[in-house]
């Protein structure tokens, strides 16, 4: 490989972890939103708390999510440098602008969305893989669904548990069970979201015949993924944290609990099965799914309602911010 060629290779790698880095400062809300706005942890604690966990991820889930990102979205016959570098431009604006508004946006569908359309802009819809997208574009609608069935599927059988008890120890109960909670769902989050960039670097490893004839993650491609995710948890998104914790509905420990333990489960689920799911979206379902449990009007619909327009739009607006992004790389390199 050219000297100049590696050059690039090694300011895209650098990129996608500065992706990765942004995607946890961006998406730090998802995983501390509930333990904070319940004062079981302080801001600083709940972000070291979230980000130990983000970075052990690796251990407890396979790398079938970063498989999909890598081969399963676009052909990858299709990826070069000019292809990452549109994907991860379209993202990163658009988790700026996101996250600079304080919109709880999906860093996931972003960077799918600036893949696409920066594959588009290069082979046409022949660039697209559809059962992937097809599986993905599905994960926007069902994670939600899922999370907040399963929230509110949660809150009914604690309620039911705890009704001859008292609501101070329930209340004492429930802020211990939470660090468990909050730890779960923040595995859940590490285990998705750093994905996602692994399959973004070893596709592009891939791609210039880094990693030979088959497609594997790397082990260090792994170990700067989850740490660069967890680095930019510890920074926090706080702007996003109290639309997350607070503006939807209130929330008790017992409620907080409910709600990380839905998302946990949706997200260890779906990481599994290999789909890139967004945590924001499913932690938003499973906040709305507790907030229901208590009555209709406990929940802000109109703050919900602004959260899924902005899902609808986030993978349009990356997608076409990627494909320029494309097309301005060919002109300059």
């Amino acid at each position: 490989m050219e000297p100049a060629s590696l050059i690039v290779l090694t300011a895209l790698i650098a990129y996608a972890l500065l992706f990765d880095f942004l995607n946890g400062l961006h998406d730090a809300a998802n995983s501390i939103a509930t333990i904070v706005s319940t004062r079981v942890l302080s801001p600083r604690w709940a972000v070291i708390w979230a980000a130990f966990f983000n970075f052990i991820a690796f251990l407890f889930f396979g790398l079938h999510v970063a498989q999909t990102i890598g081969t399963g979205i676009v052909s990858a016959g299709v990826v070069d440098m000019h292809v990452i570098f549109g994907a991860l431009t379209g993202a990163i604006a658009w988790n700026l602008i996101t996250w600079w508004g304080g919109i709880p946006s999906s860093s996931s569908h972003a960077l799918i969305g600036g893949l696409l359309g920066a594959g588009i802009a290069k082979a046409g819809s022949a660039a697209i893989v559809w059962q992937g997208v097809i599986k993905t574009v599905s994960a926007i609608f069902l994670s939600p669904i899922v999370g907040f069935g399963l929230a509110l599927l949660l809150v009914l059988i604690t309620t039911w548990l705890c009704v001859r008890s008292a609501p101070f120890a329930v209340d004492r109960r429930f802020r211990v069970l939470q660090f468990i909670s909050a730890a779960m769902y923040s595995l859940g989050h590490g285990g998705n979201d750093a994905q996602k960039t692994m399959g973004i670097i070893a596709g592009l490893m891939f791609a210039t015949g880094h990693l030979g004839p088959e497609f594997y993650v790397p082990l260090w491609v792994v170990i700067s993924c989850q740490a660069a995710m967890a680095l930019g948890t510890l920074f926090g998104g706080w702007r996003i944290v109290r639309t997350m914790g607070s503006r939807i509905t209130e929330l008790s420990p017992m409620q907080g609990f409910c709600a990380e333990t839905g998302g946990a489960i949706t997200l260890f689920g779906a990481t599994w099965l290999g789909v890139p799911v967004s945590t924001t979206h499913t932690i938003t379902g499973a906040i709305v799914g507790v907030g229901a449990a208590r009555r209709s009007s406990a929940v802000r619909w109109n703050v919900a309602g602004s959260i899924v327009i902005a899902w609808f739009i986030t993978m349009p607006a990356a997608a076409t911010i990627g494909a320029l992004a494309y097309l301005a790389s060919n002109w300059m390199w």
